[in-house]
């Protein structure tokens, strides 16, 4: 299968970053590009005390799908913050491009492709305050945002990496959320540090205690078996938490790691996902 430019130039950027990383500007010229290649456009939403970059289609439907991004360029080192965590390569971005049919729009998380050096940006926004509320509550605002300018009246969320944590967050304070697909996950940020042995996410909600708030929620949760950031198993440890009678669904995909291959082959996985029927656990 060939691989469309997209793809490509995201790959090759990828590794440019191996050795130098592109700026910020670069990162969000290439995220604009990827939107206006397929002409969505660019909007920046104040939600709260945060400006939030957007992306979405001139489109309207009783139904709009919202794709949150990961985590992005948090990190430069394990031990040394980036300085601005607009992704290197927006996946979520990417992926909300890539479904094929129904009505979509992506949303950043705060301090991504705006000037995070600016107030109210600091650097935990995208460290150990990466789930704060005033983050949450940013991006619900958002949401509504974007909900009202697509005429919707139900949401389905779509989050990748961490971006999957805050699906889950706003559905817990929201009644117009059909449905909760995350992609390679972090469900229970205490659960993922302890696992990786790494500083606990303080200033963060985490939504391990949510959990009876949304097993009426219809969810599909996608990890791939060789994702060594948000490994298969801290995926079942989170639903095997839920209580009885939960709607939550679990798909291990085999050869996909964190990064690969979700946006390349999202078109299927999203008509797998749509073609499931209530009750049946072949999913």
């Amino acid at each position: 299968m060939r691989l469309s430019p997209l793809f490509l130039l995201a790959g090759t950027l990828l590794l440019a970053a191996c050795t130098s990383f592109p700026s910020p500007g670069e990162r969000h010229q290439q995220a604009s590009m990827f939107a206006h290649q397929q002409n969505w456009q660019a909007l920046q939403l104040q939600g709260g005390a945060f400006r939030l970059q957007a992306f979405a289609p001139q489109t309207r439907g009783d139904e709009l799908t919202i794709y949150l991004e990961g985590d992005g360029f948090a990190w430069i080192s394990a031990r040394q913050p980036s300085s601005d965590p607009t992704p290197l390569d927006p996946i979520a971005l990417r992926l909300a491009l890539a479904q094929p049919r129904g009505n979509a729009a992506y949303l950043g998380r705060p301090c991504q492709y705006l000037d995070a050096s600016r107030p109210p940006c600091q650097r935990r926004y995208w460290t150990d305050a990466r789930f704060a509320e005033e983050v949450v509550h940013s991006l619900d605002q958002a949401v509504d945002q974007l909900k009202d300018r697509a005429g919707a009246r139900r949401l389905v969320l779509i989050g990748y990496s961490g971006g999957g944590a805050l699906t889950l967050l706003l559905a817990a304070r929201r009644h117009d959320v059909k449905r909760i697909v995350t992609i390679a996950g972090n469900l229970d940020h205490a659960a993922w540090t302890h696992h990786h042995r790494i500083s606990a996410l303080n200033g963060s909600l985490n939504t391990a205690v949510l959990r009876a708030r949304l097993a009426n929620v219809e969810q599909f949760h996608l990890v791939g078996d060789e994702d060594r950031i948000i490994p298969p198993q801290l995926t079942e440890a989170f639903l095997a938490s839920y209580p009885p009678g939960h709607r939550a669904q679990r798909k291990v995909v085999r050869g996909y790691d964190h990064r690969c291959c979700w946006a390349q082959d999202w078109p299927a996985l999203w008509e797998h996902i749509e073609a499931w029927q209530p009750g049946s656990h072949d999913f």
